[in-house]
């Protein structure tokens, strides 16, 4: 890669950008994914849609990321993963569409979710990489993410009105052709660890599990896999509830989360300058306990207002885990170490979260009526078993690798 001091030159507007463009049209789609699905008659497909893009998470992020790191430009690589996303995106909506049947729809989500999966992790190496402190400066910068993210629900909700619309999926796969376009802005990295005579294993990106080894990112890695299955309960399922509470507006209501996810990115800084790396990922799943406790009172006010708490609870683990890989893993590793995350969390968390949730859910309904309370209690208690597993095992004491 580049040194930080890439960023100073090319300017941040393009880091900016690229957090802003790449979030708003995954808003757009994952948001109201849910209802859309229902919509179209296919609600019984979704816990396996979703849980399309666990398993992709299982193939390519840590083979992309392997790719980055090794042979090709990830801004290249970028370029091409947004061009397949949108493609993608588009087939998958034309199935529905369509009203193709169940398999070929189930095969569309499948081969959007293995070109999509790694790209996250790929945008936030390229922006970490251009950084001189990410402790500092990662937090604002992320928080763009978040304002794309909003920016794309409140697009959805309120100028196309397509909480429910195919009109959603088409916005949101034409916006990735603009993101690949915006990749030409970035300045073009070169991978970081180039060496001849790779074994299968490298090449596979297989050989990032060895940062395994070291007991506290083993922690942290395999935490956001547990808290990983509690969470991926949120959107769908949030959307549903609210749907059922009669709220318009799915989308843009959703967004609230991403309120208190921009304060918390803006004070990151601050907080980790202050506090103990174990307080603030403990911090961010006891909140997340406190949110799935206020969406079983199963009212409007309250769902909200557990909806509000999720940027707390995302924001206190999950950004400060990124944050904790880039300064504390050689630079070598970085799109491994991402990819390697996105793998634990969108692999192995979201799979067993989806499938484990879709299979909760289907418990909690009777008469074709869902026991709300139920459902998020469980949620809780899952969610307060993680936050004594991270309590009892981190110790805070790792050293780079």
């Amino acid at each position: 890669m580049q040194p930080a001091a890439a960023a100073s030159q090319t300017g941040r507007l393009p880091l900016v950008s690229l957090f802003f463009f790449t979030a708003m049209p995954l808003g757009m789609w994952n948001v109201p994914l849910a209802n859309v699905f229902a919509a179209h008659g296919r609600a019984h497909l979704v816990p396996y849609v979703l849980a399309t893009s666990a398993v992709a998470a299982f193939i390519s992020p840590l083979f992309v990321g392997a790719l980055a790191d090794q042979r090709l430009s990830p801004t290249t690589l970028l370029r091409w993963l947004c061009l397949g996303t949108g493609a993608g995106l588009a087939l998958i909506c034309t199935a529905l569409a369509r009203g193709m049947n169940d398999g070929m729809i189930l095969l569309c989500a499948q081969a959007l979710s293995l070109v999509s999966a790694p790209l996250w992790g790929v945008t936030t190496s390229i922006v970490l990489a251009q950084l001189r402190e990410p402790k500092r400066e990662f937090g604002p910068i992320r928080a763009c993410a978040t304002f794309g993210w909003m920016g794309g629900c409140w697009v959805v909700s309120f100028v196309l009105k397509a909480d429910n619309s195919l009109v959603a999926g088409y916005s949101a796969a034409a916006l990735w052709l603009g993101v690949a376009a915006l990749t030409w802005t970035l300045p073009k990295t070169a991978p970081a660890d180039v060496q001849a005579g790779r074994n299968w294993r490298q090449v596979l990106g297989l050989d990032a599990l060895d940062l395994l080894k070291n007991r506290d990112h083993r922690v942290v890695f395999i935490t956001a896999a547990l808290y990983s299955i509690p969470l991926a309960a949120f959107y769908p399922y949030t959307a549903r509830q609210l749907h059922d509470l009669e709220v318009e507006s799915v989308s843009a209501v959703l967004s609230l989360a991403q309120t208190t996810e921009i304060l918390t990115m803006l004070l990151l800084a601050k907080v980790l300058a202050r506090a103990r790396l174990k307080w603030v990922f403990l911090g961010g799943i006891a909140i997340c306990v406190g949110r799935y406790a206020l969406n079983a009172l199963d009212t409007r006010g309250w769902v909200m207002a557990g909806t509000t708490l999720h940027g707390f609870a995302f924001t206190l683990y999950f950004i400060t885990a990124q944050i904790y890989l880039e300064e504390r893993i050689d630079p070598k590793w970085r799109v491994r170490a991402q990819a390697l995350l996105t793998l634990l969390m969108g692999g192995v968390g979201n799979l067993l979260g989806y499938l484990g949730g879709g299979w909760w859910h289907g418990l909690c309904v009777k008469d074709g009526v869902t026991d709300w309370q139920r459902f998020w209690l469980g949620e809780t208690a899952l969610t307060a078993a993680v936050c004594v597993f991270f309590a009892l095992a981190y110790r805070g004491r790792g050293a780079r690798v």
